[in-house]
């Protein structure tokens, strides 16, 4: 079976179901205005939009940040929407943002202990097998965090969030601030993690890449559903490549 099939026939079930979620930082600021979203089991799905369209309000609401004022918020057949983030963190989601992701003056395998502090008897397999996933940090194991290049620090993000095992990865413009290079390399690494298994949803301003490597794709526009479909089909269409594409 190929990786493609694979991912398809793992992504059957849904997993994550987001409908009509209305959200914002205050009383009567709606940031989203009736937002619907669906993951699959095994899918990377891309959350794209211009800047102000509520990416990353979606997936702060999801990881319990945010508390809905409207609207259903769905993990695996249970409602988690409104639901403390410590308590959503516990029923498999985890959270990575943008910044302020990593603590810079402790050791690389220090941050894994600190992601794996809920299961601390699985902690020492779970950072072993961090390791052997990303060879950089067992490398790097002894250094500071505040060391390592923005790559580098995005990674360990990834790997602090991957130690609780969670089923769903949500990640918040993993690629803000990188080169091109460091952000190809991490693009990479987000595809091989989904291809072990598991199911990311992922904010990006680098439309172009998260739609090589996403199934599917939704994108916001001021808070609303724009436009939503394979990632595939939403690169080659001419309107999405002129307005989010650049051409």
């Amino acid at each position: 079976m190929s990786t493609r099939q694979a991912k398809v026939a793992r992504g059957s079930a849904s997993l994550l179901g987001v409908e009509g979620i209305v959200a914002g930082y205050g009383p009567g600021d709606e940031v989203l205005k009736g937002v619907d979203l669906r993951v699959d089991a095994g899918e990377i799905v891309a959350i794209l939009g211009p800047n102000g369209a509520g990416k990353s309000t979606l997936v702060k609401t999801i990881a319990g940040l945010l508390a809905p004022s409207r609207g259903s918020i769905v993990l695996d057949g249970q409602p988690i929407g409104g639901r403390e983030a410590r308590e959503i963190a516990r029923l498999g989601v985890a959270y990575v943002p943008q910044e302020q992701n990593i603590f810079p003056t402790m050791t690389v395998r220090e941050n894994l202990e600190i992601g794996g502090y809920v299961d601390p008897k699985a902690s020492t397999r779970r950072i072993e097998q961090a390791f052997a996933r990303f060879p950089m940090l067992a490398r790097r194991r002894r250094v500071q965090a505040r060391a390592l290049s923005g790559g580098e620090r995005q990674v360990l993000a990834m790997a602090m969030a991957l130690m609780v095992e969670p089923a769903l990865l949500l990640l918040d413009e993993p690629s803000a601030g990188l080169s091109p290079l460091a952000a190809e390399r991490l693009f990479a690494d987000i595809a091989a993690i989904n291809d072990a298994g598991m199911s990311i949803a992922m904010v990006e301003q680098n439309a172009r890449e998260a739609l090589t490597i996403a199934d599917r794709a939704y994108i916001l526009v001021d808070g609303r559903n724009h436009r939503d479909g394979r990632a595939a089909t939403l690169a080659t269409d001419p309107d999405i490549r002129r307005i989010f594409l650049g051409g």
